[in-house]
């Protein structure tokens, strides 16, 4: 019984990591798109495109919540499917990370353009590149000494998952631009001097966007393929 209570609780957490890479996904590409339409100002006003990018930072919340919490819930998971015996008190940090994380995100959303949200986003920067150098430390040791995740597809998976972390760290520098740029377009209106930089500063950060969806997809694939 206790052994089939586990599974089930196994099987819950795949079902919520499933959901929460939907969610995490399918609302990035409703931002991309949204993106993509705020930079057609020969189809809307500026009025209409600063809806538009308001309709788009909500939105962004949602994958940026999925992000927080994909960090519990994988140590979680490993722990619970018998790959990775985590001590207790390390699933538990896990979960203060990612209550800490998602607190952070949510509190500078709410107090946005405010020194409170800035000081949130710093602490956030800093917890992200701790992040990342744990998961891609921890794919690189699993994949040269075969531990603590022994599986490669799941070692690759964990450096992947690190990679993503770096990849959309590299999405917020590279979007930093756009508060000055965008301030200078409300202010002075729409013209090629307001509009291209603000164009170039969003080209820029699509790439980055689509290596994030690239990595997405692959660490999707090798959690469901299993190949090796």
């Amino acid at each position: 019984m206790a052994e089939l209570i586990n599974i089930s609780f196994y099987q819950l957490l795949v079902f919520i990591h499933t959901i929460l890479f939907v969610l995490w996904l399918g609302a990035d590409v409703g931002v991309f798109m949204l993106g993509q339409h705020f930079r057609k100002r020969e189809k809307y006003d500026l009025p209409q495109r600063l809806v538009l990018l308001q309709l788009l930072v909500n939105l962004d919340m949602t994958p940026r919540t999925a992000w927080a919490l994909m960090v519990p819930l994988t140590i979680t998971m490993v722990d619970a499917g018998g790959w990775w015996d985590v001590p207790i008190w390390g699933v538990m940090l896990s979960w203060v990370v990612g209550a800490v994380w998602l607190w952070l995100v949510w509190d500078a959303h709410i107090h946005d353009q405010t020194e409170r949200a800035a000081r949130d986003r710093k602490i956030e920067f800093i917890l992200k590149i701790g992040l990342t150098l744990f998961y891609i430390g921890l794919g690189v040791l699993s994949l040269v000494q075969g531990e603590p995740l022994i599986p490669v597809w799941l070692a690759t998976k964990a450096l992947m998952f690190g990679l993503i972390f770096a990849a959309a760290i590299m999405i917020d520098v590279a979007f930093k631009p756009v508060g000055p740029q965008l301030g200078k377009l409300i202010a002075e209106g729409s013209s090629d001097e307001t509009e291209i930089p603000l164009r170039k500063t969003m080209d820029t950060t699509r790439i980055w966007v689509w290596i994030v969806y690239l990595l997405l997809l692959a660490t999707a694939f090798l959690g469901n393929i299993k190949p090796f």
